[in-house]
């Protein structure tokens, strides 16, 4: 879900460990499992909100995916962060990298399918190359990357059928799943602004970080959702899934990816969960599809595609 906040804040946050074993299973095989596993996280926000509030979604997703970090943890004997300054700023991430961006999706599939969620959830790198420009000066967009947010955003609207003025979508969740599209580029440039280089490892803070969000959601939750009153065990499983899965397990590969293959590789994980989430819901939960949506989805990704590329620097003699 949050693919590229997990390759560039490890990038930002990395610090060198001076023993890497290389694991035993290939890192194309583990790309292939986290490419399904958060492509198929929109289909389980969809089968938990059948059950659920989307903030008892969320809630949950964040409690099972803590608890996965936290045992990984206890198992590399890592230490919490420490200092009043991190904790702030690890508060201030959670909302923005997991809290918020979690419970908009969770709130948008109520309205609209899981496939249009997916694909919006493919507009982060669009959203974060727009916002470089204004809040990070060392990053120079070159003509590419500016035709590749042009072309992106084109593809946004041919995903939501603009010239049919956006008709059979609902306008209030298709804006919240892009908002939490949105979320995640704040958080990386707020992260790299504040937590770059700390001393901590990357398993370390986004454990502390993800514990945090599920503190603010324990606050938040009851006020505006309440307890649940039936129990639904489908939607229990699929919540409990996606947290472990889908948030736990899956940023604990991301992070091995990111230090065995680096950022740029592991990122392009992002580029397949939208195709995963369009077929997860066609074929499991019987969304229907138009063909505006894999087409603008095509070129959503290839937009982003460019606004990730890089200008070969002139070699000098």
């Amino acid at each position: 879900m949050s693919t590229v906040t997990s390759s560039r804040s490890s990038r930002s946050l990395s610090t060198p460990s001076p023993t890497l074993r290389r694991p035993s299973l290939d890192w194309r095989v583990r790309f292939a499992v986290l490419s399904l596993i958060w492509g198929f996280s929109f289909l389980l926000i969809k089968v938990g909100t059948d059950g659920y509030a989307p903030f008892q979604v969320t809630f949950g997703r964040l409690f099972f995916g803590t608890a996965v970090l936290a045992v990984a943890m206890i198992i590399k004997r890592e230490r919490l962060p420490h200092g009043a300054r991190t904790w702030f700023h690890l508060t201030v991430a959670a909302l923005l990298l997991n809290a918020l961006p979690f419970s908009l999706f969770a709130y948008s599939e109520l309205t609209i399918p899981s496939t249009l969620a997916g694909i919006c959830n493919a507009t982060s790198p669009l959203w974060g190359m727009a916002l470089s420009l204004v809040a990070l000066s060392e990053d120079r967009p070159s003509r590419r990357r500016v035709a590749g947010l042009g072309l992106g955003f084109l593809g946004v609207l041919t995903v939501l059928g603009a010239w049919q003025g956006f008709h059979g979508l609902d306008p209030a969740g298709t804006a919240m799943a892009l908002l939490a599209s949105l979320c995640y580029p704040i958080g990386w440039i707020y992260v790299r602004r504040t937590l770059a280089g700390s001393s901590h490892s990357n398993l370390s803070l986004i454990g502390s970080q993800l514990g945090v969000a599920t503190l603010q959601l324990a606050l938040v939750t009851p006020l505006f959702a309440g307890f649940p009153t039936s129990f639904h065990p489908v939607s229990l499983l699929a919540i409990a899934a996606l947290g472990a899965l889908g948030t736990g397990l899956a940023l604990l590969i991301q992070y091995g990816l990111v230090k065995e293959v680096g950022p740029t590789t592991a990122q392009m994980v992002t580029y397949f969960i939208p195709v995963i989430a369009t077929a997860a819901g066609v074929l499991v939960l019987g969304e229907s599809l138009s063909w505006n949506t894999p087409v603008g989805a095509a070129i959503v990704l290839a937009g982003a595609a460019l606004t990730q590329s890089r200008t070969p620097k002139a070699r000098t003699r």
